[in-house]
């Protein structure tokens, strides 16, 4: 029977019904005010696999997933009334419904796109305020909640296991785990709101005793499961950042209302990492599934891909990653249609059939062990089983696996035309007429097909769309996928590298700037096409053709600012390295003045930029400083190649580009060198448009992050301030 990690006793557990037959199982769903990223779904593929197991061996599975359409938000901003889906409505002009609806909407179909099993149930909060309104009434009655002006909280002081789900079992860690600015109503800073009074204005609020207001978020979780689930049920599925506190504060409300356990077994998935961080808007890294399909990627290969690696352990998406799993995907297809073609008649169910499935779903039970069950598949197609019996085994183990591949006969059917001309070309075959034959092949092919002469005959398939992508030029997925050259002598006196994320025209201008003023150096021009869809890619590439200086790399999607550029240093056979912005506009010879300002030894980086700081907190350009500064600001940044053998490569924590500059300044102040600046070299500054299309909150929320990283590394490095006393 399956085992399944349980959080609470951190010990596995197996799946005991508390109803003879019947799982009952709660999974946390989206909350419906954007596109869910394609982290968001690696936990609910685990659920989805929990369900498959179970339902493979005959258990009936009753499953709820809520859609959280008001009251998700973060403790800190509840208690100053946000809310997210009213903060998009607003941003879109919508109605807080509307945005809810057209969500919700998405996020059914992009789980349809991945063959998650429908759930029995998608309660939304909003249809569900009465049940929590009852519940929180019961809560205050049995005095584990109180009320202050209007707002209700829960007494976590009353419910002596507080914390035991997430292990934070200790007074001061539970304050610091919460994270909360100050409520004066709260007898507990740790005790967390079951009702917020509305506030004026607002749009979603309901009756209440304490007056008109909203729910927050984790009570809508325990009204719904217990509705339809009843006061105790076996399962409750969520990813791990759901843990403290909304499983935390979930359970405690749900234990203290009904008096007993209410949970039999939490199960929780980790994270899906992007370039090696957790997906999140605000670090521009959280994909959603039309992303894998601009790229002719089958959604699917993404539940191929979570497959790869067991639940409870992170994941790193990258694009590479994903084509890796596109392919193993459509090669375990393609398996599964040479089986269908080369099967003669069904055989009955045999020894070897039980024996393969007991190998299959003895990984599965044990603790959803996925990537095992995959390898098991794998070495099913490897055996010597007749074809049928592995093309039924095969299709058995996928009402786990979820790959929909009793699908795939019907998916590569060719009829009409397609047939005829498989048949013409079987027929000269046979006459040995291999010129017309080839001549059908070609044609097959050409027209998207794919032809596959076996044993039992020639099998004709549509080509997949990943099959059917034209790969005009080479794409890269990640600095890591390019050859390092920094060891490699120089070849040029000047490598200026770009990277170029849309916006032709400004490509256009700094490149057409560059070539303008080579000052009698021998310059190459490395542009980064960081995943352009404007017609910037073609432009670059058309003029690369043209232009021996100029060499592009593409990248398939949009790469971190960090790792795009080191894209560029990799590549640089330069003996300075001038990286520029395509928002610069060159109005006279600048490389010949940087050169003269990096002969000095003792000086690793200059630009025309320069910014100035007095404690590391605040940095300044206020008078536009000349000589020594304490960074070079990114429009322009010069330094020798050779350097980077000391200095390294750029951090590619930094996806987002503001403050970038700064903390790669400060690597080379850290190795000992000076940072110069020369504001009177000739540049001009244009319209910065990956700025200016951000809004007021995303360019503080990006900028306030990337600043932490810099001051997480060099906040106590005041002594490589300019100013620091060892300096005069």
């Amino acid at each position: 029977m399956l085992r399944l990690y349980d959080t609470m006793s951190r010990r596995l557990a197996t799946i005991e019904p508390i109803e003879p037959g019947l799982v009952k199982m709660y999974t946390c769903g989206p909350t419906v005010y954007r596109d869910p990223h394609i982290g968001n779904y690696r936990s609910y593929l685990m659920a989805d696999w929990v369900r498959r197991a179970l339902e493979f061996q005959g258990l009936t599975v009753r499953h709820v997933k809520n859609i959280t359409d008001v009251g998700h938000m973060r403790q800190e901003a509840l208690e100053q009334g946000g809310d997210k889906v009213i903060a998009e409505a607003i941003a879109r002009d919508m109605t807080p419904q509307q945005i809810a609806e057209h969500y919700t909407q998405r996020f059914l179909e992009d789980e349809l796109q991945l063959n998650i099993i429908p759930a029995d149930h998608f309660p939304k909060a909003t249809d569900h305020v009465v049940e929590m309104v009852s519940i929180i009434e019961e809560l205050v009655k049995r005095g584990s909640a109180y009320e202050v002006n209007g707002n209700v909280y829960f007494d976590v002081s009353a419910f002596p296991g507080y914390g035991n789900l997430s292990g934070n079992t200790q007074e001061g860690a539970l304050q610091e785990a919460v994270r909360i600015e100050a409520d004066p109503l709260k007898t507990d800073p740790r005790d967390f709101t079951l009702w917020k009074l509305g506030e004026p204005g607002r749009d979603l609020v309901w009756d209440s005793p304490w007056g008109q207001g909203f729910p927050g978020w984790h009570i809508e979780c325990t009204a719904m499961s217990i509705k339809y689930l009843d006061d105790r049920f076996d399962i409750h599925t969520g990813g791990v950042d759901n843990i403290f506190p909304h499983h935390e504060d979930e359970l405690a409300q749900s234990e203290a209302f009904t008096g007993a356990a209410v949970v039999g077994t939490w199960l929780h998935g980790q994270h899906l990492l992007a370039d090696g961080v957790k997906m999140a808007k605000s670090a521009g890294n959280a994909f959603i599934l039309p992303d894998i399909a601009a790229q002719g990627i089958d959604p699917m290969a993404l539940r191929y891909l979570c497959m790869t690696a067991h639940f409870s352990a992170r994941l790193n998406f990258t694009f590479t990653s994903l084509k890796a799993a596109q392919r193993g995907l459509l090669h375990l297809q393609n398996r599964v249609w040479e089986l269908g073609r080369d099967s003669g008649p069904k055989d009955e169910t045999s020894e070897a059939d039980r024996e393969w499935e007991g190998r299959f779903i003895g990984h599965v039970n044990e603790n959803l062990d996925m990537p095992g069950a995959l390898a098991t598949v794998w070495d099913l197609t490897r055996s010597d089983l007749p074809p049928a019996t592995k093309l039924k085994t095969i299709l058995s183990m996928d009402r786990v696996l979820g790959f929909g591949l009793d699908g795939v006969a019907e998916r590569y059917r060719v009829e009409g035309k397609t047939l005829a001309a498989v048949g013409h070309r079987a027929d000269h075959r046979s006459r040995n007429q291999y010129d017309e034959a080839d001549r059908h092949r070609s044609e097959l092919v050409r027209d998207g097909f794919v032809v596959e002469d076996g044993a039992n005959g020639t099998g004709v398939r549509p080509k997949t769309a990943w099959e059917q992508r034209t790969e005009t030029w080479q794409a890269v997925s990640s600095s890591s996928e390019v050859d390092s050259l920094i060891r490699e002598p120089d070849t040029f006196d000047i490598t200026v590298g770009i990277v170029a994320t849309n916006y032709q025209s400004d490509i256009e201008r700094c490149i057409d700037t560059i070539l303008n003023w080579p000052d009698s150096m021998s310059v190459e021009i490395i542009a980064v096409d960081n995943g352009s869809t404007d017609g910037s890619s073609e432009w670059l590439e058309n003029t690369g053709a043209r232009i021996p200086s100029l060499r592009v790399i593409h990248t398939d999607y949009v790469l971190g600012a960090a790792a795009a550029k080191n894209i560029v240093l990799k590549q640089a056979l330069g003996h300075t390295i001038v990286m520029m912005d395509t928002s610069v506009e060159l109005e006279g010879s600048i490389f010949e003045p940087l050169n003269r300002m990096l002969n000095d030894p003792r000086v690793g980086v200059a630009g025309p930029l320069g910014l100035l700081s007095k404690d590391l907190q605040h940095f300044h350009d206020d008078e536009r400083p000349v000589g020594d500064v304490d960074a070079v600001q990114a429009y322009c940044f010069a330094f020798r190649r050779s350097l980077l053998a000391d200095v390294g490569l750029m951090r590619e924590s930094f996806r987002f580009y503001r403050n970038l500059d700064i903390d790669y300044s400060f690597q080379f102040k850290d190795k000992g060198y000076r940072i110069v600046a020369d504001p009177n070299l000739p540049i001009k500054l244009h319209e910065h448009r990956a700025w200016n299309e951000l809004s007021d909150p995303e360019r503080d929320e990006l900028s306030r992050k990337n600043f932490g990283r810099f001051l997480h590394k060099w906040g106590h490095r005041q002594e490589l301030l300019v100013g620091a006393p060892h300096h005069h």
